[in-house]
C-alpha cells in the first residue's frame, strides 16, 4: 500500500522516489481478510495530458492529486462523508482492490452543439474497506480525460447498512495558488446572481446577502458551480458536477490556504443533505482543464460523464426559434394576470404572435399567463393550489390557439409556472401533460419562481432534484420537451434524457428590464459563456432590438444590437427566442439574421476568447452546410480577426456581416449597425471592430 504523509506535492519527491520501485512491481495492500492484492493507484488520460493519483495516508485517509501536463493543479485533497446515526467515513481505510479500464466510443447528439461526441477516457476503480468493524465499504471511480477529470463515490451493497443519511460530503479541492476566479455565491435557492471576478482569497459570498437578489439563501462563504478560474500560468480550471440524480446539489465552500470543500444543499425540513438506500452512486465531481479559455467551451466532459440515452427516439422534438407573449410583461405593456385589465395572453394577441412567427420562419410561439392563478402567484406565503395547469382565463381559447398555430405551421410552447409549489404541480402533472399530448404540444417551459414550498426545502436540494426528475420522466412519457426556468443547475442529463432541452439557471435577459441595479453589465455575457454555459444549454432569450427600453426609465440593455444578434450563436440553446415585440422587428434589416440563424449544429469551433472579456464562436448548421459566427465583447472596444480556415476546402460562401456601426456604443448609441455582404472562403481573414458592449454576427451560406 502506498503510504504518504500529508505534505504539499513538492515536498513529496523523496517519498515518490522511494515508491517508484514499488509502483513498477505493483504495490501491496492488505484487505480485511488478510489477502494481499496488487494495486496501481494512478491513472492518466489517453493522451497523457491529465493524471490522477490516489493514495491513503498513514491513518488510512483517502487522498487524490491531479496533474496537468505533469504539473500539479490539485494538490493532496482528502475525501470523506459525515452521516447521521453512523460514524463518519474519513479514515481507517485499506485498499482492497484497484482496477483499470480503457474506454472509447463515439456517440451522436440527437440535437446539440455538435453531432458526434468522442467519449474516450481511462478509468481507475478503487475499492476501499474500513479496518474497524463493521468494515464498511466505499468505492471511488476516477476517470481521466484529455479535457479534464471526474470522480464519483459508490456505496455498494453491504451487510449491516441498508440506508445512509448524509449530513455532508467532505470532498476537498486543494488549489496550488490564489487563482483568479469568476464566481457567483453558493445560494441554495437561486442561481440568478451576477458573476464576480476576484482572486480566490477575496471571495466573500456572505457580503452579498446584504444587497443582492431577494428570495436567496446563502448560508456560508461558498460558490455555485460551474466555478471557473485561471492560474498564474494561464491554465483554466472549471469545477462542476455531472449526473446529479437523487442527490443534493453541490456548492464549493471557500476555505483558507486556497482550499475548496464540497458543500451539499440541505433540507432544513428533513434535517439532512441526502438520504439514499444502498447501493447507489453519487454525482461525478468534475474538473475541466484547458490551456486556453476556449478549451473549456470545446469540452464535452459533463455530457460524457452521463449515461446513454434512456428514452429512445426524440424525433418528435425539433429544435426551433420562437417568439411569444413574454417580454411585453417585463416592460409593462401587459400583465400575466387577468384581473389587471392589461392581460397579455389573449387569443387575439397569441394569433398576432403566431402570424409574425409564420411570416418570418419561426416555428414556435410561447404564451405566458394563459392559465388561472396569476393574481396570487408571487408575494404570498401560501402558494399551494394557486395555479391550475389545464384551465385558461376566459379571454384565452387554448384549443383555438393550437389549431390556428398548426394551420400556420407554428407549434404552441406550453407554459407552466409552478410558483415553486412543486407539490401542487405534482398533483396536476399527469392531467396537464395528457392535455398537452392530446393537443399535439411537444414543448413546455416550466418555472419555479420564489422560495420553495414546503418551507425548508431549496431549489438545489435532493427533494427538488427528484421533483425536476419526475417532470423530465413525465415529459418523456408524453413526448414533451422540457425547458426549465429556476432550475437545478444542468449537469449533462440531457444526454440521458434528451427531452431536457434547455434551462435558465443564470441571471437572464429579463434582469435588464427590471433589476434595480440597472441590469446586467457588459461583462456578464462574456463571463456566462465560460461559466454557466459549461453546464449545458441556456435559454437566455436574446434578440432585443428596442434596447433603450422606453417604458423603463432607469433600465437599458447593456449591449449593442450587434451583440444581441451574436448571442444566437454564442449562447447555445436548441430553443432560441426572438424575445422582443413583433413591432420592434418590423422593417429592421438586422432581423434577417434571426430569420437565417440555425439552432441545431453539426459542429462548433471556438475561434478565440478570454473569460469576461470576449469570445467568438462559429457553428455549422446541420443538413445545410451553412455556418454562423457570433462574437461579443465586454465594456471595452476591441478588434477581432476572424480566421475562416474552419470552412470547407474548395467551397465558397455568401457572407452577410452584421457589425457595430461607426460610433456605436452600448450606452449612448446601441442600435447603430452596419451590414456588409461579401464572398468568403477558407483562406479569408476579416478584422471586425467591436464597440464597447458590442458584437457581430455573420451568416455564411454555402454557394452551391
Amino acid at each position: 500500500m502506498k503510504i504518504y504523509s500529508i505534505l504539499p506535492y513538492k515536498k513529496m519527491k523523496l517519498i515518490q522516489l522511494f515508491l517508484f520501485l514499488l509502483i513498477l512491481g505493483g504495490c501491496k495492500s492488505k484487505s480485511s481478510d488478510n489477502a494481499l492484492v496488487n494495486v496501481n493507484t494512478k491513472i492518466s488520460s489517453p493522451g497523457s495530458i491529465n493524471t490522477i493519483e490516489f493514495f491513503l495516508d498513514k491513518t488510512g485517509t483517502p487522498y487524490y492529486i491531479v496533474k496537468h501536463r505533469d504539473k500539479v493543479v490539485i494538490d493532496s485533497s482528502s475525501m470523506g462523508f459525515d452521516f447521521k446515526g453512523q460514524n463518519s467515513m474519513k479514515s481507517g481505510f485499506v485498499i482492497k482492490k484497484a482496477t483499470e479500464k480503457d474506454f472509447n466510443e463515439t456517440w451522436e447528439m440527437p440535437w446539440g452543439e455538435q453531432r458526434s461526441v468522442v467519449n474516450k477516457y481511462k478509468e481507475l476503480l478503487v475499492e476501499l474497506e474500513e479496518t474497524a468493524s463493521p468494515n464498511r465499504q466505499l468505492n471511488i471511480y476516477f476517470r481521466a480525460y484529455d479535457d479534464g477529470i471526474g470522480f464519483r463515490y459508490e456505496f455498494p451493497k453491504q451487510s449491516g447498512v441498508d440506508t445512509v443519511v448524509i449530513m455532508d460530503e467532505n470532498t476537498q479541492f486543494q488549489l496550488t495558488g490564489d487563482h483568479l476566479c469568476w464566481w457567483n455565491p453558493g445560494d441554495w435557492d437561486s442561481s440568478e446572481h451576477l458573476y464576480y471576478t476576484d482572486s480566490l482569497s477575496q471571495i466573500d459570498a456572505l457580503e452579498l446577502k446584504k444587497n443582492d437578489l431577494a428570495n436567496s439563501h446563502i448560508v456560508d462563504n461558498s460558490v455555485l458551480t460551474p466555478l471557473t478560474m485561471r492560474t498564474a500560468e494561464g491554465v483554466h480550471l472549471a469545477f462542476h458536477e455531472a449526473n446529479l440524480t437523487d442527490y443534493a446539489g453541490m456548492t464549493l465552500k471557500v476555505g483558507k490556504d486556497y482550499l475548496l470543500t464540497s458543500g451539499l444543499v440541505g433540507s432544513d425540513r428533513l434535517g439532512h443533505k441526502v438520504k439514499r438506500a444502498l447501493p447507489f452512486v453519487t454525482p461525478w465531481r468534475t474538473i475541466q482543464i484547458a490551456d486556453k479559455a476556449t478549451g473549456l467551451l470545446e469540452s464535452r466532459l459533463i455530457e460524457n460523464l452521463n449515461e446513454r440515452n434512456k428514452i429512445g427516439d426524440v424525433s418528435w422534438f425539433k429544435p426551433k426559434k420562437y417568439d411569444g407573449i413574454w417580454w411585453e410583461m417585463h416592460i409593462n405593456k401587459s400583465t400575466w394576470d387577468y384581473a389587471s385589465g392589461k392581460h397579455g395572453a389573449t387569443t387575439a394577441n397569441a394569433k398576432k404572435y403566431i402570424d409574425f412567427a409564420a411570416k418570418n420562419g419561426l416555428k414556435g410561439v410561447l404564451v405566458e399567463g394563459w392559465n388561472t392563478g396569476w393574481e396570487h402567484w408571487i408575494g404570498f406565503d401560501d402558494r399551494e393550489g394557486v395555479f391550475d395547469f389545464v384551465t385558461p382565463y376566459p379571454d384565452y381559447d387554448l384549443k383555438e390557439v393550437v389549431r390556428y398555430g398548426k394551420e400556420k405551421g407554428v407549434e404552441l410552447i406550453m407554459h407552466h409556472e409552478t410558483s415553486a409549489a412543486p407539490r401542487t404541480y405534482d398533483k396536476q402533472m399527469d392531467t396537464a401533460y395528457k392535455l398537452m399530448k392530446s393537443l399535439g404540444i411537444h414543448s413546455v417551459k416550466t418555472g419555479y419562481v420564489g422560495p420553495v414550498i414546503p418551507k425548508g426545502e431549496y431549489h438545489d436540494g435532493q427533494w427538488m432534484v427528484n421533483h425536476y426528475q419526475r417532470v423530465i420522466d413525465k415529459g418523456a412519457e408524453m413526448q414533451v420537451a422540457i425547458d426549465v426556468h429556476e432550475p437545478i443547475k444542468p449537469t449533462g442529463l440531457r444526454r440521458t434524457y434528451p427531452n431536457l432541452v434547455s434551462a435558465e439557471g443564470a441571471r437572464g435577459q429579463e434582469f435588464n428590464a427590471w433589476a434595480s441595479d440597472g441590469g446586467n453589465p457588459p461583462e456578464h455575457l462574456p463571463i456566462l459563456a465560460f461559466t454557466r454555459m459549461l453546464a449545458g444549454p441556456m435559454d437566455f432569450t436574446p434578440g432585443i432590438f428596442d434596447i433603450t427600453l422606453p417604458t423603463k426609465e432607469k433600465n437599458q440593455i447593456n449591449t449593442t444590437l450587434g451583440q444581441q444578434l451574436a448571442l444566437y450563436v454564442v449562447i447555445y440553446s436548441p430553443v432560441q427566442m426572438a424575445a422582443d415585440l413583433p413591432e420592434n422587428y418590423e422593417n429592421k434589416p438586422a432581423f434577417q439574421f434571426i430569420r437565417d440563424v440555425g439552432v441545431d449544429w453539426e459542429q462548433t469551433v471556438v475561434l478565440n476568447g478570454e473569460v469576461g472579456d470576449f469570445v467568438t464562436v462559429a457553428r455549422e448548421e446541420r443538413e445545410t452546410g451553412n455556418w454562423f459566427v457570433g462574437g461579443i465583447t465586454d465594456e471595452n472596444a476591441r478588434a477581432i480577426t476572424v480566421d475562416f480556415s474552419f470552412l470547407t476546402e474548395g467551397k465558397k460562401y455568401q457572407a452577410v456581416i452584421y457589425k457595430d456601426g461607426a460610433n456605436a456604443h452600448y450606452k449612448n448609441n446601441p442600435t447603430k449597425i452596419e451590414i456588409v455582404k461579401m464572398t468568403i472562403d477558407k483562406n479569408t481573414k476579416q478584422t471586425i471592430k467591436l464597440a464597447e458592449g458590442g458584437g457581430f454576427a455573420i451568416s455564411l451560406k454555402l454557394v452551391k
